[in-house]
């Protein structure tokens, strides 16, 4: 199988033939021609990078919008575009709709899909309607709807050609992420945290939406997909029973550990990476424990769901710290010695390096220095505490308990870096890491559950570090030694995905609504417009008739602009998001517009 496997990456015809590896070899070869956009982080390594270099640092200065295209709707516009060939694939949040787009055609809608889903799913969506994408594989595009319904639309009509409902919006769970095509397998998560749901990574195949497996966040050993002697966790067998012995009773049927965030694919290790989210309750006093497998990253088989290896980076989170950030793939050196490299950028404000293949920890540091809950990761193989974080006890919301206000916790729960994936450059083997600079008051009380409603059990202030006004920077990192390189501050939170270039340029949003690009090796500002709302979409490009486009969605929204997005005024309102992010509302206002920039004609 892995020779089959290796062949599949390498584009061999003895893979090709291999019929459940077919729709693999068709994502994988059509996300290698930069001139498309067809899985959306870019690639399966989730770097967010392209080879095109028509638009770089010596020309971005003169970039010029080309189109724009009104969604029709409003609230958070999170994700970005598909673009395959000569169609761009456009959504939108709830309602999620999905627009075709005709570039040969002054941008002619080619059709439309508009589903029918109940409104109540609407309240029992945490941060906002957002959606963060579209998946394309054997001619269907996949959307992933608010109520949890997958559908596969047919590429050229819009026609549902299956559709599986993935979770059940009257427990609290539902779909805000984008799936991810890998093979023969549509693989996705579930949203649900703040509603005590039991989450899970699930695989339905691609051409009739038949369930293939589902792995667990906790639960029993059947349930979450490890084996006790082959699944690993720095590198030690996890064990029989890893997860249930981390719960107190059956706290983890309703233990959270939502799959909301971004999904990873190496082909030649055939393994999918992932990341799971916070616990629940957020009252940690009301499950002691560990918590596990709820804070982690995993790899896991896409063929069978079996999880390979697992590591926990916030175990009995007492935050909020979702886990569930991208997972960028590189090959780099380090100390001399070529590694295949995961890095993550947690919500928790490390930045982690790991080995993907096995899953061994090399590099876990803060990536803002303001972060204050732990003194840094154990990295002593020999210690009984290696790989866990050292909580200090004066941001301990456990030790001040319930009904106590714990105050200047430094990230706060939106965390360094919420969902807005980082991209990586081959060209300067760095990071780019659009990061929030925002520090809380958290204090815990007890909360009891019931099915369809919230389970928070917190009340949440949020604000921008002592002694500074600004709440966002936008850094460049080096992964193999974990520091920063350069940072550029932002007024407020970069709620927008990256994109890196061979041009040598790097483009993110702001909330104000700025399209910004800035020079990978320097940071320097090269390039800026403003676009006609906050921007919390991820920028990506594409070339079309031989010129190269830069896209972007705007529309203000997801947590950091719920207070605008919903309309709230009450500080603490928006899990503490609404009072921390008031002065938004003098820049910018709510929209759903695509921008679509160029050069101009040459003269």
């Amino acid at each position: 199988m892995r020779k089959v496997l290796l062949a599949t990456f390498l584009g061999s015809a003895a893979a090709l033939a291999v019929g459940s590896a077919s729709a693999n070899d068709e994502v994988l070869k059509m996300s290698q021609n930069p001139k498309d956009w067809v899985i959306p982080a870019g690639d399966y390594a989730s770097t967010r990078y392209s080879k095109l270099n028509q638009i770089n640092a010596q020309n971005v200065g003169k970039l010029q919008v080309a189109w724009t295209f009104s969604t029709g709707v409003l609230r958070g516009h999170e994700g970005g575009p598909l673009i395959i060939g000569n169609t761009m694939y456009v959504h939108t949040p709830f309602p999620n709709k999905v627009y075709a787009l005709d570039l040969s055609n002054e941008n002619k809608i080619i059709w439309k899909y508009e589903p029918k889903q109940d409104p109540n799913v609407i309240p029992v969506m945490c941060c906002d309607t957002v959606n963060r994408g579209l998946a394309y594989g054997d001619g269907k595009i996949i959307l992933h709807q608010a109520d949890t319904t997958l559908v596969a639309l047919d590429a050229k009509t819009g026609q549902v050609a299956w559709s599986v409902k993935n979770g059940d919006p009257t427990k609290g769970e539902t779909g805000t992420s984008a799936a991810l095509v890998v093979k023969d397998k549509v693989l996705v998560g579930i949203s649900g945290g703040e509603f005590g749901v039991q989450a899970h990574m699930t695989a339905y195949d691609l051409k009739t939406g038949k369930l293939a497996w589902r792995g667990y966040s906790e639960g029993p050993d059947d349930q979450i997909l490890v084996d006790a002697e082959k699944t690993t966790a720095l590198g030690k067998p996890v064990g029989k029973d890893s997860s249930l012995k981390t719960w107190q009773g059956d706290q983890w049927k309703i233990g959270g550990g939502a799959t909301w965030g971004w999904i990873s694919y190496d082909p030649e290790l055939n393994l999918i990476y992932y990341g799971s989210g916070n616990p629940s309750t957020w009252n940690p006093k009301q499950r002691p424990g560990d918590n596990k497998w709820s804070m982690t990253i995993w790899a896991r088989n896409p063929d069978t769901g079996m999880a390979k290896w697992v590591y926990q980076m916030t175990p009995h989170d007492e935050w909020d710290y979702d886990g569930v950030n991208e997972m960028i793939l590189s090959d780099q050196q380090i100390n001399g010695q070529p590694r295949k490299l995961l890095t993550h950028f947690d919500r928790n404000g490390l930045g982690y390096t790991m080995d993907r293949a096995t899953g061994e920890l090399l590099v876990a540091e803060k990536f803002d220095p303001k972060v204050n809950w732990t003194s840094g990761v154990d990295m002593d193989k020999n210690s009984p505490t290696y790989g866990r974080p050292k909580v200090l006890d004066a941001a301990s919301t456990e030790k001040g308990g319930e009904d106590h206000n714990t105050k200047g916790i430094c990230p706060a729960a939106l965390g360094t870096k919420d969902e807005q994936p980082a991209a990586y450059s081959p060209d300067t083997q760095l990071f780019y890491v659009p990061t929030n600079h925002v520090c809380m008051d958290y204090e815990p009380f007890k909360v009891s559950y019931t099915a369809g409603q919230p389970y928070v059990g917190a009340t949440l202030s949020m604000y921008p570090p002592q002694g500074e006004t600004h709440m966002g920077n936008f850094i460049a990192w080096d992964g193999k030694t974990g520091k920063i390189v350069w940072s550029n501050k932002e007024q407020f939170s970069v709620w927008s995905g990256a994109l890196a270039t061979a041009g040598g340029v790097v483009f993110y949003g702001t909330l104000e609504g700025y399209l910004k690009a800035v020079d990978a090796k320097s940071g320097k500002e090269l390039y800026k417009f403003k676009t006609p709302s906050g921007i919390i979409g991820n920028v990506t490009t594409y070339e079309n008739g031989g010129k190269q486009y830069v896209a972007v969605l705007s529309g203000v929204g997801g947590w950091a602009g719920i207070g605008l997005a919903a309309g709230l005024t009450d500080p603490t309102a928006g899990l503490g998001a609404v009072g921390g992010y008031a002065a938004l509302s003098n820049y910018t206002a709510l929209g759903g517009t695509l921008t679509v920039f160029s050069l101009p004609a040459a003269n």
